[in-house]
């Protein structure tokens, strides 16, 4: 396809969804914002995905979608959309949702994804569209797509996610007592599917604290309290710094830009740490690592065998047979890879 014509003043990009979905996006802003240095460019997104994109060098406004508060919430929000007076969109979400709010913002340039691609007759509310992607590819470079298609320079990937000097004094405070290095497990993901096991994660904390002196920092939301408590339970005298259920998304930036490593299942803490460029040990089994392997990590997946895997379902019936196949001694010898290529300080 031919490059879109157009050198806009005023760009929105709608992807409301979850953290790992925007963080994914970031590099095609920064690139939208080297192409397009004087613009005005918005992203309309929900309150749980909003943190991410403060202190964004590359953003001017956040546009707040609550769906929480429910359709009535809905018309105020196209209303704004509209009165901003965009002149191009970037709709990543694929859905009629998005869609409407693609078409509604009368913006004469809409990009979208390929009717192959999209659900809900959302390509029918777009004026173009990028080529048709492979579902079963890096969404990172299905959002950069866009930018192709806009014909922008392709000048590498780049998150740029930063932190205010308040929030780094926060992040030192929280991590006083953690020894350093200290590698980093983010414990669940919004399935819980895709969770690993506490025993097994105290089993690599452990080996880790004996062979390269590491301490251990436990990251997950209130729901994985349970969990961090098994883990530590589990740990006996090695003792982990447990921040679960204590960490918002900006927080999570500073951790994994502390630590040395980082060990988890595919969730949107997983893509923090690999954006702020953090060796990732991630693994899969309900998910599939093709489409959301976490940049610059490939080397450390670890996928669990079975013959199920992936079924892309929330809740497993046979206790997660496939990761029970992903054994401590297999995430050691990808950390000792890791830990042993050395890293710059």
């Amino acid at each position: 396809m031919q490059p879109v014509p157009i050198q806009p003043d005023r760009i929105l990009i709608l992807l409301f969804g979850a953290i790992g979905d925007v963080t994914r996006a970031l590099p095609l802003l920064t690139r939208v914002r080297r192409g397009y240095p004087q613009a005005h460019i918005a992203w309309a997104v929900e309150p749980a995905a909003a943190r991410l994109l403060e202190a964004h060098p590359a953003i001017n406004e956040v546009l707040l979608y609550d769906r929480s508060q429910g359709p009535r919430q809905f018309w105020p929000f196209l209303q704004t959309i509209r009165d901003k007076q965009f002149d191009l969109v970037l709709d990543l979400q694929r859905h009629a949702k998005s869609g409407l709010v693609s078409l509604w913002s009368r913006a004469p340039v809409r990009v979208g994804f390929h009717r192959q691609n999209t659900k809900e007759g959302n390509w029918l509310c777009n004026t173009h569209t990028i080529d048709p992607v492979p579902d079963f590819s890096l969404k990172l470079w299905q959002y950069l797509r866009f930018a192709d298609r806009l014909g922008l320079p392709d000048d590498g990937v780049t998150f740029d996610l930063r932190l205010r000097e308040e929030e780094e004094r926060h992040i030192d405070a929280l991590l006083a007592e953690t020894p350093r290095p200290y590698v980093a497990f983010f414990l669940g993901s919004r399935w819980p599917s895709r969770f690993w096991f506490p025993a097994a994660t105290a089993q690599v904390a452990r080996t880790l604290q004996q062979e390269y002196d590491m301490g251990t920092v436990l990251i997950g939301g209130p729901g994985e309290a349970g969990f961090a408590n098994q883990v530590s339970a589990a740990l006996g005298e090695t003792t982990a710094t447990d921040l679960s259920g204590k960490t918002s998304v900006r927080d999570l930036i500073g951790i994994f830009l502390r630590a040395r490593l980082s060990i988890g299942p595919d969730s949107g803490p997983m893509h923090i740490a690999a954006a702020v460029g953090t060796p990732v040990i991630s693994l899969w089994g309900a998910t599939s690592p093709i489409r959301s392997a976490p940049w610059g990590s490939e080397d450390f997946v670890l996928r669990g065998p079975a013959a199920c895997s992936p079924c892309y379902t929330r809740d497993c019936r046979i206790q997660r047979a496939c990761m029970q196949r992903i054994t401590p001694e297999q995430v050691l010898e990808k950390a000792r890879a890791s830990l042993e290529r050395g890293q710059p300080t």
